[in-house]
């Protein structure tokens, strides 16, 4: 019996050539975008609901401003024709923007995040999509970290970054999966192999 996800968005956070800028040092996950696009070409074929966010700045020096080209999709996560896309200003893809809404309106009762970064946008918007009260999954190797040195003037690894990221979230505000994992726990198989 093949399940019908058709009231589960994926929702893509920040996809954006803005994060390629060598100024934030050190990534992990160098396979994220791959894992995104095995989700995007899934979820394309199942004609489920796919939502783009993307982080636009007023700050006419920032590199996620609108007119520079930083600010664009990266080509693995260019939305589709009739693909939406909210675009914010802060972490949150659910502040000033009508994602909360939409999902509303749309009976979309549950959520699979991936994107960038995962102990910012990434983090941020899973907190509220589980405070929010939509079942919310995190897959943890679609999403990516960069290494920082904290107000203890520490340096911490990506991985440790995202690690750390994905254990706040896990079962408190989302379920954590892998790409595979996530896959097998939807049943998506058949979407695969089809």
């Amino acid at each position: 019996m093949r399940k019908d996800f058709s009231n589960t968005a994926l929702i893509v956070i920040d996809v954006q050539r803005a994060f390629e800028d060598e100024k934030w040092g050190t990534r992990n996950n160098l396979n994220a975008e791959e894992n995104i696009q095995i989700l995007l070409k899934i979820w394309r074929e199942k004609e489920y609901p796919i939502i783009h966010i993307q982080h636009l700045s007023d700050n006419d020096q920032s590199i996620f401003h609108p007119s520079k080209q930083s600010s664009d999709f990266k080509d693995v996560a260019v939305p589709g024709k009739n693909e939406t896309i909210f675009k914010k200003k802060v972490n949150s893809a659910f502040i000033g923007t009508g994602l909360e809404n939409h999902l509303k309106e749309n009976k979309i009762e549950k959520v699979v995040i991936v994107g960038l970064t995962t102990p910012h946008c990434v983090s941020t918007t899973t907190r509220m999509s589980g405070n929010l009260g939509f079942k919310t999954y995190l897959v943890s190797d679609a999403t990516a970290a960069f290494a920082i040195k904290g107000a203890d003037n520490i340096y911490y690894s990506a991985e440790q970054i995202h690690n750390v990221s994905l254990a706040t979230l896990d079962n408190e505000f989302a379920k954590v999966l892998t790409t595979e994992e996530l896959i097998k726990k939807l049943n998506l198989t058949e979407a695969v192999e089809s």
